[in-house]
């Protein structure tokens, strides 16, 4: 059995975290088998002209990718571009799926999708990129696999800003007349339709959710950990745009700790914290965070025994199934929060549970990105930057409320206290606090699931989501 386990596919494993959540949503089985499938499957096999920078020859490569439409319960469905040597449609389908569990966890009105293209980026140069880029765009848009109001991609492992604006360009060509044609995708650079607090979203997002984990005294308690999240002991696996920015903003707006970073080529360790601001001065001069100045340092072939360190708080970031069946019993943190998707299989999940330990799921977790990718869309449809109508007014209206004070009190405010009241609120200052908001709550409504049927916070995270998308079946009159 143990044999069996141990070839799970991504895939496989969420299907087992929705079955183990199945019988406590109450919903009629037919009805959970729509809601398990994933409804479309696009996968392509697409020629690129490659030219070799080297002797200036041209050949022709085929490039093997994929979009996925979990769910389309609302729409458009949402979801990343991975680029990747390791994509397969197995792996697609489980992020897809995974996307529409996350999307209504936080309230977001988006079925779940997901792409990506079998290459390896570093492998290419950038002319190179753009045009792998373009013509996966190409495809999705022939087999009208993309829009704002049918399926908006995003940025995932391998892409970023400068793949989503060659994607929104080619959908303008392609497309010249639609009106809401910078819709068609999120995570774009602000100064093309894009905005402000994006590229932060998901690792701002999983130091909201962990700062509120830490801040429930009882579960706390039963971790044997002093409530919040400061002091907390915390290890980072991948220093991507996850890892970074989830490093960064826990310990210089939550005093954490962080102990071990981790990377492709080695870990690093100081048990009196690693300066991360210093890191990524030092990742990006040097191009490895093995550079650092750390007390420890390994080997490349030692890099996923940053995994099993002890510390309270355990944060992988990089790619999935990192804890699996073979070191689930190594691992000593009290917390893990899931910052990449699928970090953990389903059978580890099982080991991981019964030595006690705190799972903050993926599903959960990490959907910072696709909640602010849903204000960047909103921005789109409106036409407006966020904070453009009432800025200003709510500005004078403090500034009003300062003239006031100072004459009752017969005495000048400090500068310093005038600016941090009075100023308006800008467009990133309204990002991050919708993402809060949205990350504070969805944690509340998830506990309280996971309390009320006493089962673990991911099994409570898939009844959540599971029963919010059965309602919109029901509403359609579909299912009883």
């Amino acid at each position: 059995m143990a044999k069996a386990q141990q070839t799970l596919t991504f895939y496989q494993s969420v299907e087992n975290y929705f079955e183990k959540a199945a019988p406590h949503t109450g919903l009629d089985r037919g009805l959970l088998d729509q809601i398990k499938v994933c409804n479309s499957i696009y996968a392509i096999h697409f020629p690129v002209e490659i030219r070799d920078p080297k002797t200036g020859k041209t050949s022709v490569k085929v490039f093997e990718g994929y979009r996925v439409q979990h769910s389309h319960h609302r729409l458009p469905t949402k979801g990343g571009i991975r680029f990747s040597n390791h994509v397969n449609q197995d792996e697609v389908m489980a992020l897809a799926t995974l996307m529409s569990y996350k999307c209504a966890i936080v309230h977001v009105p988006f079925g779940g999708a997901k792409g990506g293209v079998k290459v390896s980026p570093k492998d290419y140069d950038e002319e190179t990129l753009e045009k792998i880029t373009r013509r996966y765009t190409y495809e999705l848009v022939r087999r009208n696999f993309i829009g704002p109001s049918i399926d908006v991609p995003a940025p995932d492992y391998g892409t970023g800003e400068r793949e989503m604006a060659w994607i929104l360009d080619t959908y303008r060509t392609l497309r010249e007349n639609e009106l809401d044609a910078a819709g068609c995708v999120t995570g774009k650079p602000v100064n093309q339709f894009g905005i402000r607090g994006r590229t932060e979203a998901t690792g701002r997002g999983v130091f909201y959710g962990l700062r509120q984990a830490c801040d429930h005294v009882e579960d706390m308690k039963k971790l044997k950990l002093s409530p919040g999240i400061a002091g907390k002991r915390m290890v980072i696996q991948g220093f991507g745009n996850v890892g970074t920015y989830s490093a960064q903003i826990s310990q210089g707006e939550g005093d954490a700790l962080i102990i071990a970073v981790g990377e492709h080529d080695g870990y690093i360790y100081d048990e009196k914290g690693i300066d991360i601001q210093k890191l990524i001065a030092v990742k990006k001069e040097t191009g490895s965070i093995m550079n650092y100045p750390a007390s420890f340092k390994s080997k490349p072939e030692d890099r996923e025994k940053v995994l099993e360190l002890e510390c309270d708080i355990l944060v992988p970031a990089a790619l999935e199934e990192v804890i699996n069946v073979n070191n689930a019993k190594n691992i000593k943190a009290k917390i893990i929060g899931e910052a990449a998707n699928g970090p953990i299989t389903s059978v580890a999940e099982e080991i991981l549970l019964k030595k006690g330990i705190l799972i903050i799921p993926d599903v959960y977790l990490n959907a910072g990105g696709v909640t602010v990718s849903y204000f960047e869309w909103l921005k789109n449809l409106s036409h407006m930057r966020f904070g453009r109508m009432d800025k200003r007014y709510r500005q004078q209206g403090r500034e009003g409320i300062i003239g006031l004070v100072e004459s009752m009190v017969g005495r000048k405010v400090p500068e310093d206290m005038v600016h941090k009241f009075v100023k308006g609120a800008d467009e990133v200052d309204l990002v991050r606090s919708g993402l809060e908001e949205s990350m504070i709550n969805s944690y509340n409504i998830t506990r309280n699931i996971m309390k009320e049927k006493n089962i673990d916070m991911r099994t409570a995270a898939f009844v959540n989501a599971v029963q919010l998308i059965g309602q919109d079946y029901q509403s359609m009159g579909i299912f009883p």
